[in-house]
């Protein structure tokens, strides 16, 4: 080899990463809308029920007085009983129509899930569950976020038409649904930045983020690891159908 000859060196290129399709479009666009209602609702409700908090009062001025903080909150608050009303509209019609049972419901195999996992976690000799679509804890959080929103939508009715409610029932349920409804929306803040957060942000293996939510996607390594059933459904349906072609 002469000194004017170059030498190449070929570097190995890294295995592409595999995406497998989780969310569709209606579903990454209902969750953006619920966050965004629920952030805002949240801010703007609980400077009003910490109303003696100095940040609380700074924040109902800075929003322009009481009166436009409480009309903020209620057009929020009929923008999110939409997206509620929606979510049970589709989950009928799911039931009714397609006859078919929503993933995110739980069952007898969650409870036995969470046995498992509670002995695998003393270090008993149990089987690790294996999760389909959602695990128990996606499915807890689900049907605690479906029963305090409809107690956030009842009680929210009652405070905004209170002249209504007044003429109807005993003036004490409209001291009852401030109450419930501020100690509500407190609890699922706290559930939201406490269990939520962590599920998705600082959960081992997960920070930064998980963003499947908004790109629909998630990584078929991350998939076979979590919902290793679902992904053997998804293996058997795209095997059928290659051989059906």
């Amino acid at each position: 080899m002469t000194p004017n000859e170059a030498t190449t060196t070929v570097e190995p290129q890294a295995p592409k990463k595999e995406y497998v399709q989780r969310f569709n479009v209606r579903q990454r666009i209902e969750h953006i809308l619920l966050m965004a209602s629920f952030t805002a609702l949240s801010l703007t409700g609980l400077i009003q029920f910490f109303y003696r908090n100095e940040f609380a009062t700074w924040t109902v001025l800075a929003l322009g007085g009481i009166e436009t903080t409480r009309l903020i909150h209620r057009i929020l608050g009929v923008i999110f009983t939409l997206g509620i009303v929606y979510h049970f509209v589709f989950l009928a019609y799911q039931a009714v129509v397609r006859r078919a049972r929503p993933t995110i419901v739980p069952n007898l195999r969650d409870f036995r899930d969470v046995v498992a996992e509670l002995r695998n976690s003393l270090g008993m000799k149990a089987p690790r569950p294996q999760f389909h679509r959602y695990d128990y804890r996606q499915k807890f959080e689900y049907i605690g976020l479906l029963f305090g929103s409809l107690v956030l939508i009842a009680t929210g009715l009652i405070l905004m038409f209170p002249e209504l409610v007044a003429s109807v029932l005993p003036g004490q349920f409209l001291a009852a649904a401030a109450r419930f409804h501020g100690y509500e929306a407190t609890l699922a803040v706290l559930t939201i930045l406490i269990w939520h957060l962590y599920s998705v942000i600082f959960r081992p293996g997960m920070f930064p983020a998980d963003t499947s939510i908004f790109t629909g996607k998630i990584s078929k390594k991350r998939m076979i690891e979590e919902h290793p059933l679902e992904y053997q459904e998804i293996v058997a349906r795209k095997g059928q159908s290659e051989a059906a072609e």
